[in-house]
Protein backbone atom coordinates (compact mmCIF):
# COMPACT_ATOMS: atom_id res chain seq x y z
CA UNK A 1 0.00 0.00 0.00
CA UNK A 2 1.16 3.42 -0.88
CA UNK A 3 0.95 6.29 1.41
CA UNK A 4 2.19 9.71 1.68
CA UNK A 5 1.35 12.54 4.41
CA UNK A 6 3.03 15.77 4.13
CA UNK A 7 3.02 18.22 7.28
CA UNK A 8 1.58 20.71 5.08
CA UNK A 9 -1.60 19.03 5.12
CA UNK A 10 -1.52 17.86 1.47
CA UNK A 11 -3.11 14.81 0.25
CA UNK A 12 -2.56 11.08 0.74
CA UNK A 13 -3.84 8.27 -1.35
CA UNK A 14 -4.57 4.93 -0.16
CA UNK A 15 -3.88 3.01 -2.79
CA UNK A 16 -3.59 -1.45 -3.50
CA UNK A 17 -2.13 -3.00 -6.69
CA UNK A 18 -2.30 1.15 -8.54
CA UNK A 19 -6.20 0.83 -7.63
CA UNK A 20 -6.98 2.83 -4.88
CA UNK A 21 -9.48 1.21 -2.35
CA UNK A 22 -10.23 0.22 0.93
CA UNK A 23 -11.74 -2.70 2.38
CA UNK A 24 -13.63 -3.43 5.14
CA UNK A 25 -15.94 -5.36 6.33
CA UNK A 26 -18.82 -5.63 9.27
CA UNK A 27 -19.98 -7.67 12.13
CA UNK A 28 -22.21 -7.77 14.31
CA UNK A 29 -21.61 -8.17 18.14
CA UNK A 30 -25.09 -7.17 19.89
CA UNK A 31 -25.90 -3.38 19.17
CA UNK A 32 -22.26 -2.57 18.45
CA UNK A 33 -20.97 -2.65 14.41
CA UNK A 34 -17.96 -4.58 14.15
CA UNK A 35 -15.30 -2.49 11.26
CA UNK A 36 -12.31 -4.69 10.55
CA UNK A 37 -10.21 -2.58 7.87
CA UNK A 38 -7.84 -4.23 5.72
CA UNK A 39 -4.53 -1.78 5.87
CA UNK A 40 -1.79 -3.98 4.27
CA UNK A 41 1.56 -2.40 5.02
CA UNK A 42 1.22 1.72 5.45
CA UNK A 43 2.79 4.36 7.05
CA UNK A 44 -0.53 5.70 7.88
CA UNK A 45 -0.89 4.94 11.80
CA UNK A 46 -4.24 6.20 12.45
CA UNK A 47 -5.76 3.55 11.05
CA UNK A 48 -7.33 1.13 13.21
CA UNK A 49 -7.98 -2.72 12.82
CA UNK A 50 -11.06 -2.15 14.25
CA UNK A 51 -13.63 0.53 14.73
CA UNK A 52 -16.22 0.34 16.48
CA UNK A 53 -19.66 2.11 15.68
CA UNK A 54 -23.01 2.35 17.77
CA UNK A 55 -25.40 1.47 15.08
CA UNK A 56 -28.30 1.16 17.26
CA UNK A 57 -28.26 4.97 18.48
CA UNK A 58 -25.99 6.34 15.70
CA UNK A 59 -24.03 7.98 18.60
CA UNK A 60 -21.12 9.72 16.79
CA UNK A 61 -20.85 13.37 18.32
CA UNK A 62 -18.22 12.51 19.91
CA UNK A 63 -16.25 10.06 17.74
CA UNK A 64 -13.10 10.48 15.82
CA UNK A 65 -13.93 8.88 12.74
CA UNK A 66 -17.59 7.65 11.23
CA UNK A 67 -16.16 4.10 9.98
CA UNK A 68 -12.68 4.50 8.75
CA UNK A 69 -13.27 8.17 7.97
CA UNK A 70 -11.98 11.24 9.62
CA UNK A 71 -9.31 11.19 11.94
CA UNK A 72 -6.67 13.46 12.88
CA UNK A 73 -3.77 12.97 10.44
CA UNK A 74 -1.74 15.93 11.21
CA UNK A 75 1.55 16.66 12.80
CA UNK A 76 2.38 16.03 16.22
CA UNK A 77 2.34 19.49 16.90
CA UNK A 78 -1.27 20.09 16.70
CA UNK A 79 -2.59 17.52 18.61
CA UNK A 80 -2.80 19.40 21.89
CA UNK A 81 -4.65 22.34 19.98
CA UNK A 82 -7.24 19.60 18.45
CA UNK A 83 -7.64 17.78 21.90
CA UNK A 84 -7.71 21.35 24.03
CA UNK A 85 -10.40 22.20 20.71
CA UNK A 86 -12.18 19.47 21.27
CA UNK A 87 -12.43 19.40 25.01
CA UNK A 88 -13.91 23.03 24.95
CA UNK A 89 -16.19 22.60 22.43
CA UNK A 90 -17.71 19.20 24.32
CA UNK A 91 -17.44 21.56 27.21
CA UNK A 92 -19.24 24.57 25.82
CA UNK A 93 -22.06 21.76 24.25
CA UNK A 94 -23.01 20.61 27.93
CA UNK A 95 -22.88 23.92 29.58
CA UNK A 96 -26.87 25.63 29.79
CA UNK A 97 -24.93 29.43 29.53
CA UNK A 98 -22.82 28.84 26.98
CA UNK A 99 -26.60 27.41 25.09
CA UNK A 100 -28.68 29.88 25.94
CA UNK A 101 -26.20 32.69 24.94
CA UNK A 102 -25.85 30.50 21.51
CA UNK A 103 -29.97 30.02 21.42
CA UNK A 104 -31.01 34.25 21.42
CA UNK A 105 -27.71 34.99 19.07
CA UNK A 106 -29.70 32.60 16.59
CA UNK A 107 -33.02 33.86 17.10
CA UNK A 108 -31.94 37.33 17.59
CA UNK A 109 -28.98 38.36 15.43
CA UNK A 110 -29.25 35.42 12.76
CA UNK A 111 -33.36 35.49 12.82
CA UNK A 112 -33.86 32.05 13.25
CA UNK A 113 -35.71 30.20 12.92
CA UNK A 114 -36.02 30.30 8.83
CA UNK A 115 -39.12 29.06 7.39
CA UNK A 116 -40.17 26.04 5.86
CA UNK A 117 -41.89 27.66 2.56
CA UNK A 118 -44.15 25.27 0.68
CA UNK A 119 -43.47 26.26 -2.84
CA UNK A 120 -47.17 25.96 -4.80
CA UNK A 121 -46.23 27.40 -8.03
CA UNK A 122 -43.13 24.45 -7.95
CA UNK A 123 -44.99 22.03 -6.57
CA UNK A 124 -48.00 22.71 -9.57
CA UNK A 125 -45.22 22.83 -12.40
CA UNK A 126 -43.52 19.61 -11.63
CA UNK A 127 -47.16 17.78 -11.00
CA UNK A 128 -47.90 19.70 -14.64
CA UNK A 129 -45.46 17.57 -16.06
CA UNK A 130 -46.57 14.32 -14.58
CA UNK A 131 -50.64 13.90 -14.91
CA UNK A 132 -51.40 16.31 -12.27
CA UNK A 133 -49.70 13.84 -9.36
CA UNK A 134 -46.62 14.18 -7.67
CA UNK A 135 -44.72 15.52 -4.40
CA UNK A 136 -45.40 18.79 -2.15
CA UNK A 137 -42.07 20.69 -2.44
CA UNK A 138 -41.01 22.42 0.66
CA UNK A 139 -37.74 24.63 0.94
CA UNK A 140 -35.90 25.09 3.79
CA UNK A 141 -35.10 28.68 3.67
CA UNK A 142 -31.61 29.21 5.21
CA UNK A 143 -31.32 32.44 2.45
CA UNK A 144 -33.56 34.40 4.81
CA UNK A 145 -30.55 34.05 7.10
CA UNK A 146 -28.80 37.24 8.21
CA UNK A 147 -25.82 37.62 5.38
CA UNK A 148 -27.73 35.41 3.25
CA UNK A 149 -26.56 31.77 3.69
CA UNK A 150 -26.27 29.00 6.30
CA UNK A 151 -23.11 29.52 7.32
CA UNK A 152 -24.23 31.99 9.88
CA UNK A 153 -25.41 29.37 12.32
CA UNK A 154 -21.75 27.72 12.61
CA UNK A 155 -19.78 31.00 12.09
CA UNK A 156 -21.59 32.90 15.21
CA UNK A 157 -21.17 29.48 17.40
CA UNK A 158 -17.51 29.06 16.84
CA UNK A 159 -17.13 32.54 17.05
CA UNK A 160 -18.33 32.23 20.75
CA UNK A 161 -16.54 29.27 20.95
CA UNK A 162 -13.25 30.89 20.55
CA UNK A 163 -14.16 34.01 22.73
CA UNK A 164 -14.61 31.64 25.13
CA UNK A 165 -11.42 30.15 25.15
CA UNK A 166 -9.88 33.81 25.02
CA UNK A 167 -8.88 33.83 21.31
CA UNK A 168 -8.62 36.76 19.85
CA UNK A 169 -7.75 36.12 16.10
CA UNK A 170 -10.36 34.00 14.29
CA UNK A 171 -8.62 32.71 10.75
CA UNK A 172 -10.76 31.47 8.19
CA UNK A 173 -10.96 30.58 4.61
CA UNK A 174 -13.49 30.52 1.81
CA UNK A 175 -14.61 29.50 -1.17
CA UNK A 176 -18.00 31.45 -2.38
CA UNK A 177 -17.38 33.85 0.28
CA UNK A 178 -20.26 33.11 2.07
CA UNK A 179 -18.37 31.90 5.23
CA UNK A 180 -15.99 34.82 5.30
CA UNK A 181 -18.72 37.26 5.16
CA UNK A 182 -20.59 35.04 7.98
CA UNK A 183 -17.28 34.81 10.00
CA UNK A 184 -16.24 38.56 9.73
CA UNK A 185 -20.15 39.56 10.83
CA UNK A 186 -19.75 37.35 13.97
CA UNK A 187 -16.05 38.87 14.60
CA UNK A 188 -17.47 42.06 14.21
CA UNK A 189 -20.27 41.31 16.23
CA UNK A 190 -18.18 39.99 19.09
CA UNK A 191 -15.22 42.41 18.68
CA UNK A 192 -12.79 39.84 17.28
CA UNK A 193 -9.60 40.60 15.35
CA UNK A 194 -10.69 38.14 11.45
CA UNK A 195 -8.61 37.47 8.91
CA UNK A 196 -9.62 35.74 5.96
CA UNK A 197 -8.44 33.44 3.16
CA UNK A 198 -9.70 33.32 -0.13
CA UNK A 199 -8.45 31.78 -3.43
CA UNK A 200 -7.61 34.73 -6.21
CA UNK A 201 -9.76 32.94 -8.81
CA UNK A 202 -12.91 33.13 -6.58
CA UNK A 203 -11.93 36.68 -5.56
CA UNK A 204 -12.56 37.66 -9.45
CA UNK A 205 -16.02 35.12 -9.15
CA UNK A 206 -17.72 36.60 -5.90
CA UNK A 207 -16.65 40.34 -5.70
CA UNK A 208 -19.11 41.06 -4.15
CA UNK A 209 -18.41 38.77 -1.00
CA UNK A 210 -14.83 40.05 -0.88
CA UNK A 211 -16.18 43.73 -0.53
CA UNK A 212 -18.72 42.97 2.34
CA UNK A 213 -16.08 41.08 4.17
CA UNK A 214 -13.90 44.53 3.96
CA UNK A 215 -17.05 46.39 5.31
CA UNK A 216 -17.45 44.59 8.15
CA UNK A 217 -13.62 44.64 9.55
CA UNK A 218 -11.90 41.45 8.39
CA UNK A 219 -8.52 41.40 6.16
CA UNK A 220 -9.18 39.58 3.04
CA UNK A 221 -5.80 37.85 2.12
CA UNK A 222 -5.76 36.69 -1.61
CA UNK A 223 -4.14 32.82 -2.52
CA UNK A 224 -3.15 32.24 -5.63
CA UNK A 225 -5.78 29.43 -6.77
CA UNK A 226 -8.88 28.28 -5.18
CA UNK A 227 -10.96 27.45 -2.13
CA UNK A 228 -8.69 24.44 -1.50
CA UNK A 229 -5.55 26.63 -1.29
CA UNK A 230 -7.22 28.96 0.94
CA UNK A 231 -7.48 26.34 3.26
CA UNK A 232 -4.40 25.04 3.16
CA UNK A 233 -2.64 28.79 3.60
CA UNK A 234 -5.64 29.25 6.40
CA UNK A 235 -4.30 26.06 8.25
CA UNK A 236 -0.48 27.36 7.86
CA UNK A 237 -1.20 30.83 9.40
CA UNK A 238 -3.13 28.76 12.31
CA UNK A 239 -0.21 26.74 12.96
CA UNK A 240 2.21 29.70 13.31
CA UNK A 241 -0.02 31.24 16.11
CA UNK A 242 -1.70 28.72 18.45
CA UNK A 243 -2.07 30.19 21.44
CA UNK A 244 -3.79 33.08 20.54
CA UNK A 245 -5.44 32.37 16.92
CA UNK A 246 -8.59 30.24 15.80
CA UNK A 247 -9.21 28.29 12.50
CA UNK A 248 -12.91 28.78 12.03
CA UNK A 249 -13.78 25.63 9.75
CA UNK A 250 -16.82 26.34 7.11
CA UNK A 251 -16.86 22.96 5.92
CA UNK A 252 -17.45 20.21 7.43
CA UNK A 253 -13.79 19.11 6.93
CA UNK A 254 -10.70 18.34 8.15
CA UNK A 255 -9.00 16.89 11.70
CA UNK A 256 -11.30 16.12 14.08
CA UNK A 257 -12.99 17.79 16.05
CA UNK A 258 -13.51 20.69 13.16
CA UNK A 259 -16.34 18.08 10.85
CA UNK A 260 -18.03 17.07 13.95
CA UNK A 261 -18.12 20.99 15.06
CA UNK A 262 -19.32 21.94 11.75
CA UNK A 263 -22.03 19.16 11.96
CA UNK A 264 -23.20 19.76 15.38
CA UNK A 265 -23.81 23.98 14.68
CA UNK A 266 -25.41 23.45 11.65
CA UNK A 267 -27.72 20.49 12.93
CA UNK A 268 -30.44 23.08 13.89
CA UNK A 269 -31.48 23.24 10.09
CA UNK A 270 -32.90 19.59 10.72
CA UNK A 271 -34.46 19.87 14.09
CA UNK A 272 -36.79 22.75 13.14
CA UNK A 273 -37.71 20.79 9.86
CA UNK A 274 -38.71 18.15 12.08
CA UNK A 275 -40.58 20.12 13.69
CA UNK A 276 -41.80 22.70 11.41
CA UNK A 277 -43.34 19.52 9.35
CA UNK A 278 -45.23 17.97 12.34
CA UNK A 279 -46.44 21.81 12.83
CA UNK A 280 -47.59 21.60 9.13
CA UNK A 281 -48.61 18.07 7.81
CA UNK A 282 -48.51 16.31 10.96
CA UNK A 283 -45.60 14.05 10.23
CA UNK A 284 -41.49 13.76 9.01
CA UNK A 285 -40.21 14.43 5.41
CA UNK A 286 -40.66 11.74 2.61
CA UNK A 287 -37.24 12.73 1.01
CA UNK A 288 -34.71 15.54 2.14
CA UNK A 289 -32.51 17.31 -0.57
CA UNK A 290 -29.53 19.33 -0.27
CA UNK A 291 -26.48 20.24 -2.37
CA UNK A 292 -22.73 18.88 -1.66
CA UNK A 293 -19.66 20.59 -1.82
CA UNK A 294 -17.91 19.20 1.40
CA UNK A 295 -21.13 18.90 3.19
CA UNK A 296 -21.82 21.81 5.77
CA UNK A 297 -25.20 22.37 4.93
CA UNK A 298 -26.13 18.52 3.78
CA UNK A 299 -25.37 17.55 7.11
CA UNK A 300 -27.10 20.33 8.98
CA UNK A 301 -30.51 18.86 7.18
CA UNK A 302 -29.68 15.37 7.40
CA UNK A 303 -28.33 14.73 10.75
CA UNK A 304 -31.45 15.30 12.53
CA UNK A 305 -33.11 12.39 10.15
CA UNK A 306 -30.13 9.85 10.34
CA UNK A 307 -32.35 7.50 12.73
CA UNK A 308 -35.22 7.61 10.78
CA UNK A 309 -34.77 5.27 7.95
CA UNK A 310 -38.00 5.88 6.39
CA UNK A 311 -36.42 9.37 5.37
CA UNK A 312 -34.24 9.43 2.29
CA UNK A 313 -31.73 11.49 2.53
CA UNK A 314 -30.02 12.56 -1.07
CA UNK A 315 -26.84 14.58 -2.05
CA UNK A 316 -26.12 16.62 -4.90
CA UNK A 317 -22.77 17.33 -6.16
CA UNK A 318 -21.72 19.68 -9.27
CA UNK A 319 -21.40 18.21 -12.43
CA UNK A 320 -19.93 20.62 -13.97
CA UNK A 321 -19.25 20.32 -17.68
CA UNK A 322 -19.99 16.73 -17.43
CA UNK A 323 -18.38 13.90 -15.19
CA UNK A 324 -16.73 12.45 -18.39
CA UNK A 325 -14.77 15.49 -18.91
CA UNK A 326 -13.02 16.59 -15.79
CA UNK A 327 -14.66 19.37 -15.35
CA UNK A 328 -16.61 19.01 -12.40
CA UNK A 329 -16.53 18.54 -8.55
CA UNK A 330 -18.28 15.59 -8.02
CA UNK A 331 -16.58 13.53 -5.62
CA UNK A 332 -18.94 11.23 -4.31
CA UNK A 333 -18.87 9.96 -8.13
CA UNK A 334 -15.89 10.14 -8.88
CA UNK A 335 -13.26 10.29 -6.03
CA UNK A 336 -11.11 7.59 -4.30
CA UNK A 337 -10.59 7.30 -0.65
CA UNK A 338 -7.63 9.41 0.44
CA UNK A 339 -6.44 11.71 3.39
CA UNK A 340 -6.56 15.43 2.93
CA UNK A 341 -6.59 18.69 5.00
CA UNK A 342 -5.87 16.67 7.95
CA UNK A 343 -9.01 13.65 7.39
CA UNK A 344 -9.76 10.29 5.55
CA UNK A 345 -12.55 10.67 2.95
CA UNK A 346 -13.26 10.23 -0.82
CA UNK A 347 -10.99 12.88 -2.75
CA UNK A 348 -10.71 13.73 -6.15
CA UNK A 349 -7.31 12.17 -7.36
CA UNK A 350 -5.14 10.71 -9.81
CA UNK A 351 -3.27 7.74 -9.97
CA UNK A 352 -0.31 9.26 -8.01
CA UNK A 353 -2.43 10.33 -5.45
CA UNK A 354 -2.58 14.17 -6.64
CA UNK A 355 -5.46 16.06 -5.88
CA UNK A 356 -7.49 16.71 -9.40
CA UNK A 357 -8.56 20.38 -9.50
CA UNK A 358 -12.48 20.50 -8.80
CA UNK A 359 -14.68 22.32 -11.32
CA UNK A 360 -18.19 23.97 -10.59
CA UNK A 361 -20.27 27.03 -11.92
CA UNK A 362 -21.60 27.24 -8.04
CA UNK A 363 -18.33 28.19 -6.64
CA UNK A 364 -19.12 27.09 -3.34
CA UNK A 365 -19.10 23.45 -4.16
CA UNK A 366 -15.48 23.38 -5.77
CA UNK A 367 -13.21 21.44 -3.17
CA UNK A 368 -11.91 17.90 -4.24
CA UNK A 369 -12.95 16.35 -1.22
CA UNK A 370 -15.95 15.78 1.18
CA UNK A 371 -17.31 15.67 4.89
CA UNK A 372 -15.73 11.99 6.56
CA UNK A 373 -19.44 11.82 7.76
CA UNK A 374 -21.10 11.90 4.35
CA UNK A 375 -18.54 9.71 3.55
CA UNK A 376 -19.47 7.31 5.64
CA UNK A 377 -23.17 7.47 5.10
CA UNK A 378 -22.68 7.15 1.56
CA UNK A 379 -20.73 3.68 2.18
CA UNK A 380 -23.29 2.24 4.48
CA UNK A 381 -25.85 3.21 1.76
CA UNK A 382 -27.78 5.71 4.25
CA UNK A 383 -27.27 8.66 2.04
CA UNK A 384 -28.23 8.76 -1.77
CA UNK A 385 -25.78 11.07 -4.14
CA UNK A 386 -26.03 12.40 -7.53
CA UNK A 387 -24.64 15.28 -9.95
CA UNK A 388 -26.26 17.72 -12.06
CA UNK A 389 -24.39 20.03 -14.46
CA UNK A 390 -24.20 23.82 -14.50
CA UNK A 391 -26.65 24.17 -17.32
CA UNK A 392 -29.25 22.46 -14.69
CA UNK A 393 -28.56 24.53 -12.06
CA UNK A 394 -28.46 27.49 -14.03
CA UNK A 395 -32.28 26.27 -15.46
CA UNK A 396 -33.27 25.68 -11.77
CA UNK A 397 -31.99 29.19 -10.56
CA UNK A 398 -33.90 30.68 -13.22
CA UNK A 399 -36.83 28.88 -13.03
CA UNK A 400 -37.52 29.00 -8.85
CA UNK A 401 -37.12 33.37 -9.48
CA UNK A 402 -40.23 33.28 -12.03
CA UNK A 403 -42.27 30.81 -10.26
CA UNK A 404 -41.84 31.96 -6.46
CA UNK A 405 -40.19 34.81 -6.83
CA UNK A 406 -37.11 33.57 -4.72
CA UNK A 407 -33.26 33.88 -6.06
CA UNK A 408 -31.22 30.61 -4.83
CA UNK A 409 -27.59 30.46 -4.60
CA UNK A 410 -26.43 28.65 -7.65
CA UNK A 411 -24.81 25.93 -4.93
CA UNK A 412 -28.44 25.57 -3.81
CA UNK A 413 -30.21 25.58 -7.61
CA UNK A 414 -28.01 22.14 -7.91
CA UNK A 415 -30.35 20.56 -5.44
CA UNK A 416 -33.30 22.06 -6.77
CA UNK A 417 -32.39 20.91 -9.94
CA UNK A 418 -32.19 17.04 -8.99
CA UNK A 419 -36.00 17.91 -9.01
CA UNK A 420 -36.16 17.46 -12.52
CA UNK A 421 -35.56 13.43 -11.77
CA UNK A 422 -36.41 13.19 -8.50
CA UNK A 423 -40.43 14.51 -8.87
CA UNK A 424 -41.60 12.04 -11.47
CA UNK A 425 -40.36 8.89 -9.17
CA UNK A 426 -42.14 9.75 -6.53
CA UNK A 427 -46.02 8.86 -5.32
CA UNK A 428 -48.25 11.73 -5.20
CA UNK A 429 -48.46 14.08 -2.21
CA UNK A 430 -45.04 13.04 -0.87
CA UNK A 431 -43.28 15.80 1.25
CA UNK A 432 -39.72 16.82 -0.13
CA UNK A 433 -37.62 19.52 1.50
CA UNK A 434 -35.02 20.90 -0.49
CA UNK A 435 -32.39 23.07 1.80
CA UNK A 436 -32.31 26.48 0.22
CA UNK A 437 -28.90 26.72 1.47
CA UNK A 438 -28.03 30.47 0.24
CA UNK A 439 -29.38 33.50 -1.50
CA UNK A 440 -28.24 34.30 -5.02
CA UNK A 441 -27.62 37.85 -5.65
CA UNK A 442 -23.86 36.85 -5.06
CA UNK A 443 -24.23 34.91 -8.62
CA UNK A 444 -26.08 37.28 -10.48
CA UNK A 445 -23.56 38.59 -12.80
CA UNK A 446 -22.71 34.93 -13.57
CA UNK A 447 -26.15 33.91 -14.15
CA UNK A 448 -26.36 37.23 -16.98
CA UNK A 449 -23.16 36.12 -18.45
CA UNK A 450 -24.81 32.74 -19.06
CA UNK A 451 -28.18 34.01 -20.21
CA UNK A 452 -29.23 34.87 -24.22
CA UNK A 453 -30.56 37.97 -25.31
CA UNK A 454 -33.96 35.99 -25.81
CA UNK A 455 -34.28 35.12 -22.16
Amino acid sequence: MVCNIEVNFRQAKIATSGEPRLSYSRKWKGKFAIFSVATGPSRVTELPGKLVYYEKKRSILNNEKFGIFGGKFVPETLISSLTKLDYEFNSALHDPQFQMELEVALRDYVGRETPLYFAERLTDHYKSRNRGKGPDIYLKREDLNHVGAHKINNAIAQTMLAKRMDCKNIIAATGAGQHGVATAAACAKLSLECTVFMGSLDMERQPSNVLLMKHLGAKVKSVKGSFKDAVSEGIRSWVNNLETSYFLAGAAIGPHPCPTMVREFQSVIGKETRKQAMDKWGGKPDVLVACVGSGSNALGLFHEFIEDEDVRLIGVEAGGVGLDTGKHSATMARGQVGVYHGAMSYLLQDEEGQIIGPYSIGVGLEYPGVSPELSFLKDIGRAEFSSVKDEQALEAYKLLCRLEGIFPALEASHALAFLDRLCPTLADDEKVVVNLSGRGDKDTATVFNHTTKDE
